[in-house]
């Protein structure tokens, strides 16, 4: 893969569902109702059961992996949850990215790509950074 500072990553879409949702609180251990209970997260003021921070970490991540291809492995990883996200929401993660280091004796590079999620009304849920090694 040719690479170079200010190459964007594949956009990444995806829609959580309420299902969806329910089986990452399931599975994180996360029993706040926000997450699963439409008439709690109403009654708390949102407009639906609402995507759980740790998840859209997991899109950024899930979204410069997928592009990065499957030789790839994470290095470093950060984000912040900035907005809320609901079930049914568009999610699109897109990057760009910022650094590129080769180890030409290792046979590997390491790229780091700053990453924005934003729902389907352009306001942005989590910006993030990833640092990948990719073979050379």
């Amino acid at each position: 893969m040719d690479l170079a500072i200010g190459t964007p990553i594949t956009p990444y879409r995806v829609r959580p569902s309420t299902v969806g949702l329910f089986r990452f609180s399931a599975a994180t251990w996360n029993a706040h109702r926000v997450h699963y209970d439409a008439g709690h997260a109403a009654a708390e003021g949102y407009p639906g059961v609402l995507v759980q921070s740790h998840l859209h970490g997991c899109y950024l991540l899930d979204a410069v992996l997928a592009w990065a291809g499957p030789a790839a492995t994470p290095r470093r990883f950060s984000w912040q949850n900035r907005g809320i996200a609901v079930a049914g929401d568009v999610l699109t993660v897109t990057g760009t990215v910022t650094a590129v280091d080769d180890d030409p004796q290792g046979g590997r590079r390491s790229v780091t790509v700053q990453l924005t999620e934003h729902n389907q009304r352009g306001e942005l849920c989590a910006p993030g950074r990833a640092v990948v090694a990719m073979p050379l």
